[in-house]
């Protein structure tokens, strides 16, 4: 790893000069700021999360049709949900893996959660507490839940197909839960763009959203030595991360996310790219 104290340095300062204000408009977490109610925002949160995979410029316009019947309150409008009254309102919306019935089916089961739990807030709190704090047990239960409610409404038969299960990735099967996880990071981090409406969480339990950019990156300054992109390689890169930060590791991902996408780091070990890299040159 490049010296401990050289790169907590160069992580801070790029953390300090980073531009949140400029990333809002080219990130899923512009959804759930349009809304001031925290159960608006979650929910909006959930929906934009979910679908946050692929390019922006595909899976925005998708999320933003999701959203649109609910208006301004889509905890309300998503409560009251039913497929006999609603269902048209999503017809022929499909996203890559989801077909329309699969987008009708997560739709179904959030409204059914909000139904029951009365927030999603309410859910993911059962599992995290009061007996045990861990992110992943509490994640594991948070998307198991969905997964039991039953889609025989939807698709005539109590069925979870690929399309369908893509949307609710679990700790348990080993996936990193990318988009989990960012939509747990919105609902509990407090600072620059996150919402924070998740307030007993503590940001320091949180695993950071792993893609292929972060994946690299971490690789490259010895964050991590795992070539797998799974639950353990995210685990891992948080907890290299706690060393910089214990109260709030999660603040890095602004970073390094960043270096990724704008190509200043391209995540491969060579003395031609390693020698102008900004992690090594800062």
């Amino acid at each position: 790893m490049k010296a401990k104290d050289s790169l907590k340095k160069t992580l801070n300062r790029f953390y300090r000069e980073y531009d949140f204000r400029e990333r809002l408009g080219h990130d899923p977490i512009e959804f759930p700021h349009r809304y001031s109610d925290p159960e608006d925002i979650e929910v909006a949160g959930f929906v934009a999360a979910c679908f946050a995979y692929g390019k922006i410029g595909l899976f925005k316009p998708v999320i933003e049709k999701i959203l649109a019947p609910g208006g301004g309150h889509p905890s309300a409008y998503f409560t009251n949900f039913t497929l006999r009254n609603n269902s048209r309102d999503f017809k022929d919306i499909r996203y890559r893996f989801n077909t329309e019935k699969d987008i009708l089916c997560f739709l179904y089961m959030l409204s059914q959660t909000l139904k029951k739990w009365g927030s999603l807030k309410s859910l993911f709190s059962h599992y995290y507490g009061p007996d045990h704090h861990d992110i992943r047990t509490a994640l594991d239960g948070f998307v198991h839940y969905f997964l039991t409610i039953d889609t025989r409404p939807v698709y005539k038969d109590n069925i979870k197909p690929a399309g369908l299960t893509q949307l609710f990735p679990a700790p348990t099967k080993g996936s990193a839960c990318k988009r989990m996880n960012l939509f747990l990071r919105w609902m509990v981090r407090r600072k620059d763009i996150d919402c924070g409406v998740w307030e007993k969480i503590p940001p320091s339990k949180l695993i950071i959203p792993l893609d292929t950019h972060i994946a690299k990156i971490s690789r490259c300054l010895g964050l991590t030595d795992r070539t797998a992109s799974d639950w353990k390689t995210a685990s891992e890169i948080t907890d290299s991360l706690r060393s910089f930060d214990s109260e709030d590791p999660l603040k890095y991902d602004f970073a390094l996310c960043h270096q990724g996408i704008s190509g200043l780091c391209k995540g491969e070990k060579s003395v031609e790219s390693c020698s102008c890299c900004t992690f090594f040159t800062a």
